[in-house]
């Protein structure tokens, strides 16, 4: 099946040479220009234990795919899904489209425009981009995938393509507790490490740092009991722990690109979390969650 992949990041070109040595036909598309080129670039994986593995990726732009048939996954920014939306339209209006993107709300430009097959997936992995086409890649553990609007039962066919033995994928039959999960260890690893520039160990190195993650998360924890996701704190702070001591070293994606000078999703973390809480008139009770999304929006637009 070919496997188009929106969005050529880290975790793109990660997901594009897991999908290659599996035997798949894999596509990748760079959602943030569009000059109608296509070509075949290596892309290196750097693996834990200094194992590197390589592999020859076709890398195009939108404008050189008539037609998207097969399965369509995006790792790019969401907030370029309004307008990805409305360019995608008439290329996969059929097509199988799998969002691998944080935060909460990312879904809806595409439920908004009327997808059929519109799939959510929760990366528990992490890439980092280390010069040029190479890319240090860790897994933590399979990323589940589940079902946002689905007209044909597709999704455990879907899992089966793309599930791989270096990128492994699951299925779930509920992934909205997973997507709040998920985003409130975003919450912290997005906005703590970047305003710190460390790296995500630091908070299973410093009991501090990490007494402000778990401020962050009893915040969430409010606001998602309020829309009806129950959560467990301890739960969370234990997976922002194993995240933090599985990518040791490795540097947040929001701290990547405030360096290169590029907008952030902090938007669909922690802002969106305040957003929903005035919504909820509880806006005084993420008072710390909205600090941190402020001063990396602020962060993000004196760099840029």
């Amino acid at each position: 099946m070919n496997i188009h992949i929106i969005g050529a990041g880290a975790i793109g070109k990660a997901l594009a040479v897991s999908l290659k040595r599996k035997g798949c036909e894999v596509q990748l598309v760079r959602g943030n220009m569009d000059d109608g080129s296509t070509r075949y670039e290596e892309i290196i994986l750097a693996l834990e234990g200094e194992r590197k593995l390589s592999e020859n990726i076709k890398v195009s732009t939108l404008s050189a795919i008539p037609k998207m048939e097969g399965i369509v996954l995006l790792t790019n920014k969401s907030f370029g899904n309004q307008e990805l939306a409305k360019r995608l339209w008439h290329k996969t209006q059929k097509t199988p489209i799998i969002l691998l993107q944080n935060g909460l709300g990312v879904e809806r430009p595409f439920i908004e425009s009327g997808f059929d097959q519109l799939y959510r997936c929760v990366l528990f992995a992490t890439a980092q981009t280390l010069s040029g086409n190479q890319v240090r890649y860790r897994p933590v553990s399979a990323s589940p995938i589940g079902t946002v609007r689905e007209k044909t039962p597709l999704l455990r066919t879907l899992v089966a393509e793309v599930d791989s033995p270096l990128f492994r994928f699951s299925e779930v039959e509920n992934i909205e507790p997973i997507v709040w999960k998920k985003t409130m260890a975003n919450c912290v690893f997005n906005s703590i490490c970047p305003l710190l520039e460390v790296d995500n160990g630091i908070f299973h190195r410093n009991s501090e740092v990490f007494a402000l993650a778990r401020e962050v998360i009893a915040e969430c924890i409010v606001i998602s009991q309020a829309m009806g996701i129950d959560l467990d704190a301890k739960d969370i702070e234990e997976q922002v722990l194993a995240i933090s001591q599985r990518s040791d070293g490795q540097f947040i994606s929001t701290l990547q690109d405030i360096q290169n000078h590029k907008e952030t999703e902090i938007e669909t973390l922690n802002l969106e979390i305040h957003r929903m809480a005035q919504e909820l008139g509880m806006e005084t009770q993420v008072k710390n969650t909205k600090l941190l999304g402020e001063l990396i929006k602020s962060k993000s637009k004196l760099n840029q």
